[in-house]
């Protein structure tokens, strides 16, 4: 009789373990996540939103670990090659970086090609699609990301200046060789100065003119060394996509997979729905104007129709050297805003 129920106890008990057991069956699986962005910028909160979001939406068997401004040591040129061999499992896409590997993204899309913040909008199904295309050859799926806010871009400038005309003899700083370019195809004299040392460039006289996102300016203090600010254009943002390695994606679950997808086409929803906010823009040149910036007419129709004209010259060329892919990007996007 004993014996019968201690089998019995200890059949139970082992039930029990089994149960136990069952709750922490399926390991939890972390995807590390390379950023370029410094944590301070806004798209790094929407990352940090998509991984507590893949955590949820998995059940916890899925984490994806966020490294923000380059924690893990990686260089932007280099992602395309490190997804590829699966080095990292995720990583923000930018396409404009990766000219050493992939010159054809850079031509996807370019300043200029919008002059209506509506319009990228419709373009961005269009430019998304052959992002995708293009990582896809590096073996990486991209799911989702963030749809970067479409700010104004101005002439910050030491002088009341908004004109071409305004700008000839001038020294203006820009953002690409894209933009160099541009501004020399238009006779003006333009260089490229990173963002960091863009403040110093006009305290010092190295340039006159700083081409840059309007709605942001205050964040690099533009109102400390320039006075006067000229709407030029809508900012044409290339969207930061998330991508994945296909050898880490190839180790998830189904259900894994999709509650990754899932997260990530959520925060792309609600991203996109953000970025075009004539509000937005409106609140910010008040309180650029509140900092003392004195704020020009824009610039007029006939000076962004000659500037437009002049970055689609200069991309073009640009898609040209870069090969078949770059000329079949740029005609599909030029079709597509041209319509």
């Amino acid at each position: 009789m004993n014996y019968l129920i201690g089998k019995k106890i200890a059949k139970t008990l082992s039930v029990a373990c089994v149960f136990a057991f069952c709750g922490t069956a399926v390991a939890e699986t972390t995807l590390r996540f390379h950023s370029g962005l410094a944590q301070s910028r806004p798209e790094a909160a929407h990352i940090d939103e998509f991984a507590r979001l893949v955590s949820e939406k998995s059940n916890g068997e899925l984490k994806v670990e966020v490294y923000h401004g380059g924690g893990l040591g990686l260089k932007e040129a280099d992602i395309l090659r490190t997804l590829q061999r699966g080095m990292v499992d995720m990583a923000l896409m930018y396409g404009e970086y990766y000219t050493r590997d992939a010159p054809a993204l850079s031509t996807v899309y370019a300043q200029g090609a919008i002059t209506q913040s509506e319009q990228h909008l419709e373009i961005l199904p269009v430019i998304t699609e052959l992002y995708n295309e293009g990582y896809k050859k590096w073996g990486i799926t991209t799911i989702g990301g963030v749809v970067a806010p479409i700010f104004d871009v101005g002439l910050h400038c030491k002088e009341p200046i908004n004109s071409l005309e305004g700008l000839q003899g001038k020294k203006v700083r820009v953002w690409s060789r894209h933009l160099v370019d541009t501004f020399e195809e238009l006779g003006i004299a333009a260089q490229v100065i990173p963002q960091n040392d863009m403040y110093m460039a006009l305290q010092t006289g190295v340039v006159d003119c700083a081409y840059y996102l309007s709605t942001v300016a205050k964040t690099v203090s533009l109102h400390e060394v320039t006075e006067y600010e000229a709407y030029l254009h809508p900012w044409a943002a290339s969207p930061w996509q998330f991508g994945i390695s296909d050898v880490s994606l190839a180790k998830l679950t189904d259900t894994q997979q999709a509650a990754l997808r899932e997260a990530a086409m959520e925060v792309w929803d609600i991203t996109r729905e953000l970025s075009v906010d004539p509000e937005r823009e409106s609140l910010a040149r008040e309180e650029r104007a509140e900092l003392g910036i004195t704020l020009l007419e824009p610039f007029s129709d006939e000076d962004v129709e000659t500037f437009v004209n002049a970055a689609w010259k200069v991309w073009q060329s640009m898609a040209e050297n870069a090969g078949d892919d770059g000329v079949r990007y740029y005609e599909t996007v030029t079709s597509h805003l041209s319509n």
